[in-house]
């Protein structure tokens, strides 16, 4: 467990990476990025707590944030040590916690317009267009509030929604095509070869590394021939995402593992994918690489000193490059 330091200086706004991406098909503009408190973007693993995608000043006093740190690590310590069956209902039980414990976490705080909500699934949507056809059998894992899978239904034949909750769903009209189906957080239980696109956003972070592999094996495995899996996470070169970003150099919070670019191709390589693609671009511009650009270079900036490592990271063309886009292709 790496060693807890003291609190860092606290900036009002901290910029995610951005996670906007296209394929390079599509020739619609994104919109700006929006800037993310990174403590904002906690997520209940394949669940309806779904990341916020607004513009968020935290004006938590250093107290109340070691408060948030102190609570989350010790919940996160909890699911780290448990066994792979226990972990079947702790996910739910320690988010549950967390957010009792800390009545000033950011999802009791942040709320977002419609226009961000909109603007967020326009974001999501110009990742995903150029995959999806009239014929596609869409699945989506950990898909929150459903707005992004309902936009997607408009496009294609069929939309499946992995979650452990119908909690938020449950009072929603959904189209006739999109089907909620429930999971223990990391299982795919969908029938193997019947999606075309899989597809998860800020998701595979909030997972125990073992259950991460084996929820990207069953993703695998729910894919058909020439089926891709886009997955969006943070990028550790980048991080930590969670709250320990004002005390830790890595996560220690609910991101139980960041990865980098080539951490996480490894583990599609691992489980059968065929071929694995950086989503790469900003400005309204976006190619598909081979993963050994990121590669590369991550290895070279593992050499400098933290600091000036991070700080490069953020800045074009590298936090296109390094910022955890891939396409895995079965």
């Amino acid at each position: 467990m790496p060693e807890t330091n003291p609190p860092r200086s606290v900036p009002a706004v901290i910029q995610h990476p951005a996670s906007s991406i296209q394929h390079p098909a599509s020739s619609i503009q994104p919109p700006a990025s929006s800037i993310q408190h990174p403590a904002s973007s906690l997520q209940h693993p394949a669940s309806s707590i779904h990341p916020m995608p607004v513009t968020v000043t935290d004006t938590r006093t250093p107290e109340q944030l070691r408060q948030h740190y102190d609570v989350e690590r010790e919940l996160a310590d909890r699911l780290r040590r448990a066994s792979k069956e226990q972990r079947r209902t702790l996910y739910s039980a320690v988010y549950d916690e967390l957010f009792q414990r800390v009545p000033l976490h950011p999802q009791h705080t942040n709320k977002s317009s419609p226009e961000r909500l909109a603007a967020d699934v326009a974001e999501k949507m110009q990742i995903a267009a150029p995959f999806l056809k009239p014929d596609t059998v869409f699945l989506e894992v950990g898909p929150g509030d459903c707005e992004f899978a309902k936009t997607v239904a408009e496009k294609v034949a069929r939309v499946l929604a992995i979650d452990v909750s119908d909690e938020i769903t449950r009072k929603r009209t959904l189209p006739a095509n999109l089907e909620l189906v429930l999971s223990d957080g990391s299982s795919i239980p969908v029938p193997p070869g019947s999606v075309n696109v899989a597809y998860s956003n800020q998701l595979m972070e909030h997972l125990h590394p073992d259950d991460a592999l084996d929820q990207l094996r069953g993703l695998h495995t729910a894919l058909g021939p020439g089926g891709v899996y886009i997955c969006i996470t943070p990028s550790r070169l980048t991080g930590p995402h969670d709250i320990s970003f004002a005390f830790d150099r890595q996560a220690t919070g609910f991101h139980l593992k960041e990865y980098t670019v080539g951490d996480l191709a490894a583990l599609f390589r691992q489980v059968g994918f065929s071929k694995v693609r950086i989503i790469f671009g900003g400005k309204g511009r976006f190619i598909l690489l081979p993963t050994w650009t990121a590669t590369v270079f991550e290895g070279l900036f593992s050499l400098l000193p933290h600091g000036l490592s991070k700080a490069l990271s953020l800045k074009p063309p590298f936090r296109w490059l390094f910022g955890v886009r891939l396409a895995g292709f079965k």
